[in-house]
This record gives C-alpha cells, structure tokens and sequence, in this order.
C-alpha cells in the first residue's frame, strides 16, 4: 500500500457544532457591516466588522457577536471570559427560579377497592400540594371493555375527593384502553 488518507469526519462535525452553539468572536465574524456598541455600552455606530475588530485590539479586548440575527448584526467590544461567565451566571440564576412542574401518574383500574381507592387519593393529594400535577388513568382489561360507560363515576369520585386541593384541568376522556383525567393544583389567590 502507499499512503492512505484518513478523513475524521466526525472530529470536523463536532468541531463545528461546538463553533455553533459559542458566540463568534475576532477573526469568526466575517459580516461586511456590524453594528458596535463599546465597553461601557455605547453605541459607536455602524462600521465594518475589520475596523471594529482593530479598536477591540486597540482597547485589548475581544469582539464578541452578541446579536447575530440583527440587521446590522450587534457586536460588542468586552472580555470575552469575563462575558462568558457572566452569561452562565445569569442562566443558572433563572434556572433557579423556575418551577419545575412535573405530571404523577396514578392508575386505577374499575374493580378498585374503596380502600385502595382511598391510598391513590392520599399519594395524589401529596403529589397536588407538592405543586405537581396528577394524570389519573383508569385502565380496563379484556371483559372490563364493555363497562367503560359505568366506571365513568369512579373518576369524578376521585376529583371530587381532591376537590378542596385541586381542579380538573382535562375532563375524563377515553383513550384506547383506558380513560385519563388530569388534575392541577389550585391557584392561590
């Protein structure tokens, strides 16, 4: 054999998705025309990106695009660790802000026990006050299929039980085999 070539196809797709995902910097922003706006974030107009990469250098700083979808896009002049960490920051801090609200499921079946009936209200009414949302699904199997109609009542007896805790925000609603409910804790006011 004489020489064989070796292409890295997926080093060359990881690199560029990488490239995707940052924002561009110096030399990565090949637009004619930017918009510029300084380090203490005034507006220095519209130039092109080469002369805008020049007074970056000057101040020692980086060019950083940080409106790419702008018509011109944005770019400013900053540190671009500095930048960087501070955007991480600030996404963390929304992270931490959100409530995640996550669906419970609780099945039943139509031969269900009022006992056991009452365990499934009790699991239910722990996921509802912990703010989460409960899909009550009542499953039917093989001759239970014909008397789907009467155990219609076993549902609105569950909702009417969490009543006090929680709204019906879907109705009960047959879905092949079974009929589902959704529950959502109550607003307070």
């Amino acid at each position: 054999m004489d020489s064989l070539t070796i292409h890295f196809f997926s080093f060359s797709y990881l690199e560029g998705k990488a490239i995707s995902n940052e924002l561009m910097i110096n030399e990565q922003i090949r637009d004619k025309e930017i918009r510029l706006i300084g380090t203490e974030g005034e507006q220095l107009g519209i130039m092109s990106s080469r002369d805008a990469l020049r007074l970056a250098e000057e101040a020692g700083l980086d060019l950083v695009k940080i409106a790419p979808n702008a018509k011109p896009p944005v770019c400013k002049i900053v540190d671009y660790g500095k930048y960087r960490y501070e955007m991480i920051r600030k996404e963390k801090e929304a992270k931490k802000k959100q409530k995640v609200i996550e669906v419970k499921e609780i099945r039943l079946s139509p031969n269900i026990d009022t006992n056991d009936l009452n365990t499934k209200i009790n699991a239910a009414n722990k996921f509802i006050t912990k703010g989460d949302k409960v899909k009550v699904t009542l499953r039917f199997r093989g001759r239970e299929m014909a008397h789907m109609n009467n155990s219609k009542h076993i549902l609105d007896d569950f909702a009417a039980s969490l009543a006090e805790v929680a709204n019906i925000e879907k109705a009960p609603k047959v879905e092949g085999r079974s009929m589902t409910m959704f529950l959502a804790p109550k607003s307070k006011k």
